[in-house]
């Protein structure tokens, strides 16, 4: 290798796969310094990749007790029991995060240049599958005043490309707690955390009222420099948006005829790079079986709340909720009874994967591409400058 120039032999090792990469490390100093190099993660973040490249973290929990759960991750390269034993990595239970019954509401956000943040709403874990580095993140210090409790509506994860930081936003409802305060008291709260500075901090320019989020299982993504919620104003459905690196909400309204009134659940992905919608039937409501349908919405123009088109429409099984898109055309759905079910958006073929199941409700996915982007540890964060 040694007769190859530097920028040849980058090229060739980011064709390499991550967990071989690791071992080269051990070759030489030489590989080891260009392998950690950030010259060589940022090349390699940026490499040409495809749909084929998607790989899969697949969170389930297990019930153990009366009130005691366990998370695991999964990290395939496919969902097929065929080639089931083909995993990646070996399993992974989900670090720091709650093992009661609330393991229905942890949440994976991302992926963002490869990272992933694992949350219940509470705790915020920093992830990263590719090298399965991890760190517990600072917990905000807000305590609230007496006579008021605090209910969490969102959490959200992006990249600052202004400022090259890691964002997380947490979006909380201060509420009168009777019979001390009027319960109709309530007061927004928005936190950002930096990952530059390693803390909280509250943004304070929410002054306008904001629509209630939805905790369904897809309901959060971050897409074109923001993130996105499913929320609802009254009886209108909307998408809620903050932006990353300005730090303001703005809302982008739904199709016409999807309202609070249409007896369905919304959840938000990514299609063929446009922001999409997924129409499905409310869990809680009698489905009828075969007659009612899951519908898929791409906003063709994103911003443009005229501009969205209905692409596809399917019935399934009855599920608890969508979950993700994989390779563009595989819709990934979890059943009431907690079994991976997918949906061909080309074929609507419908499958069912058995040995893909949890506790009911548990079931999370998020997709990603290889990335060495690492986690600092907080030694490294806000390193202290001389004066010049």
């Amino acid at each position: 290798m040694k007769i190859y120039p530097e920028d040849v032999m980058m090229f060739i090792l980011t064709r390499i796969q991550v967990k071989s990469l690791l071992r080269l490390k051990c070759v030489s100093k030489t590989w080891c310094a260009l392998i950690n190099s950030s010259t060589f993660i940022h090349f390699h973040l940026n490499r040409t990749t495809s749909t084929k490249d998607e790989l899969i973290l697949f969170k389930r929990s297990f019930r153990e007790g009366p009130e005691e759960y366990q998370s695991i991750m999964s990290f395939l390269f496919d969902v097929d029991e065929q080639i089931r034993h083909k995993t990646i990595f070996p399993d992974l239970v989900v670090p720091y995060l709650t093992t009661t019954s609330s393991c229905m509401f942890h949440r994976l956000l991302g992926p963002c240049n490869g990272l992933i943040v694992l949350t219940d709403s509470g705790l915020v874990v920093l992830f990263n599958p590719t090298t399965r580095n991890y760190r517990l993140l600072e917990a905000d210090t807000y305590i609230c005043p007496f006579g008021f409790y605090q209910y969490n509506s969102g959490v959200g994860f992006g990249f600052d490309w202004i400022v090259n930081n890691y964002k997380i936003v947490s979006v909380s409802e201060i509420i009168g707690d009777p019979p001390f305060y009027d319960f109709h008291f309530r007061k927004w709260k928005v936190d950002v955390y930096d990952l530059i500075t390693d803390s909280w901090r509250d943004v304070n320019n929410i002054n306008q009222q904001m629509p209630k989020m939805h905790s369904y299982a897809c309901s959060e993504l971050y897409f074109k420099g923001a993130v996105h919620w499913i929320a609802s104003d009254d009886a209108i459905f909307v998408v809620l948006c903050f932006d990353v690196c300005s730090e303001i909400f703005r809302s982008i309204l739904m199709p016409d005829g999807c309202d609070y009134f249409d007896g369905k659940c919304y959840g938000i992905v990514i299609l063929h790079d446009f922001l999409t919608l997924v129409s499905y039937p409310d869990p809680g409501n009698d489905i009828r079986p075969g007659k009612e349908s899951t519908d898929v919405w791409l906003l063709k123009e994103y911003g443009i709340n005229k501009s969205w088109v209905k692409k596809y429409s399917f019935t399934a099984h009855p599920i608890e909720s969508p979950l993700i898109i994989w390779r563009d055309h595989v819709l990934f759905l979890q059943t009431q009874s907690g079994v991976l079910i997918s949906g061909d958006l080309h074929t609507q073929q419908v499958k069912e994967y058995n040995h893909l199941q949890g506790f009911p409700k548990s079931l999370r996915i998020a997709i990603y591409k290889e990335s060495l982007t690492p986690i600092p540890k907080r030694s490294q964060l806000c390193q202290p400058t001389s004066n010049v």
